[in-house]
């Protein structure tokens, strides 16, 4: 088995960004075998990725799961998210990364990002969009296409051309993407969801209460609760527990931190309590998962 490092590394944009190429904010190139940078998986990102897949399989493992690669698919990864992909050598396809400030600059709608269904989603899982019809194919494909040429350009290329190839990119995959979220309600109530699921996803460490994430959404708790389970089915602390659950089991799979470590770095004050609270919402030990989900 392959060692596995104190912790999971989170990588900025750069990190991925050919010398000389892309920017700061954004990078989009072809994806293949060819394509190293100095990073190790799993590893989180601080960063959008759409990655578009039209050739090879493998697997590709997106918190706690497992998608096998079925080209031509696109992998959509919000900010936070623990990943590795596993790849065999002949893929191939195009990477799209990208900072919110880069998109959201000209947006009118500052809530634009969360909107789509493939982001901060509300499901317990983020499949990929499985292509099917030669014309979505083609035309997505194109976009990429284009993308790649307008960076390679040696006179300055078009920051607001790229930023508008990314919107198509984004607005056709959400309406081909097959998820619950798609028939939701996109009223005030499922941006409020989705926001709240972004304030859990940067705070988890502060064990912050519900009227505290109600407070930063300028709500009262009441409201939060009762907004998160009509559409979710849960209430907002449970949904702040699936957290700190998942949380638990990216350190349990992709570190050799010890249960106590693990504990000690989620700011449980008290280790009976962890081991206590992770088995009654998983149903095993810590250990005990461990060793289950390493088979």
């Amino acid at each position: 088995m392959k060692s596995k490092s104190e912790q999971i590394p989170v990588y900025s944009l750069q990190s991925f960004s050919s010398p000389g190429r892309g920017s700061q904010q954004f990078q989009v190139e072809v994806f293949d075998a060819n394509r190293h940078f100095s990073v190790k998986y799993p590893h989180r990102h601080d960063f959008f990725e759409v990655l578009y897949l039209s050739k090879g399989s493998g697997f590709h493992v997106i918190d706690a799961n497992k998608y096998e690669i079925k080209p031509p698919c696109i992998f959509f990864m919000s900010p936070g998210q623990a990943h590795k992909i596993e790849f065999s050598g002949d893929i191939e396809g195009y990477i799209f990364i990208f900072t919110a400030e880069f998109y959201l600059i000209n947006q009118t709608n500052q809530n634009r990002l969360i909107e789509f269904p493939f982001f901060f989603t509300i499901r317990q899982d983020n499949p990929p969009l499985l292509l099917t019809n030669r014309k979505d194919i083609s035309f997505l494909e194109s976009l990429f296409e284009k993308g790649i040429t307008e960076i390679k350009k040696t006179d300055p290329y078009s920051i607001d051309l790229l930023r508008s190839i990314l919107d198509l990119i984004l607005t056709s995959s959400s309406i081909l993407y097959k998820s619950d979220e798609n028939t939701m309600n996109k009223g005030k109530g499922h941006i409020v969801v989705k926001k709240f699921f972004q304030l859990v996803e940067e705070n988890y460490l502060n064990n912050l209460s519900v009227t505290e994430y109600a407070d930063k959404l300028a709500i009262t708790a009441n409201h939060l609760t009762q907004t998160v389970n009509l559409l979710t089915g849960k209430t907002s602390s449970q949904i702040i527990k699936s957290k700190q659950v998942l949380e638990i089991k990216r350190l349990l799979v992709h570190t050799n931190l010890s249960v106590t470590e693990i504990g000690m770095r989620l700011n449980f004050p008290d280790q009976s309590y962890f081991a206590k609270f992770f088995k009654r919402e998983v149903g095993i030990s810590p250990l005990q998962y461990r060793a289950k989900a390493l088979q």
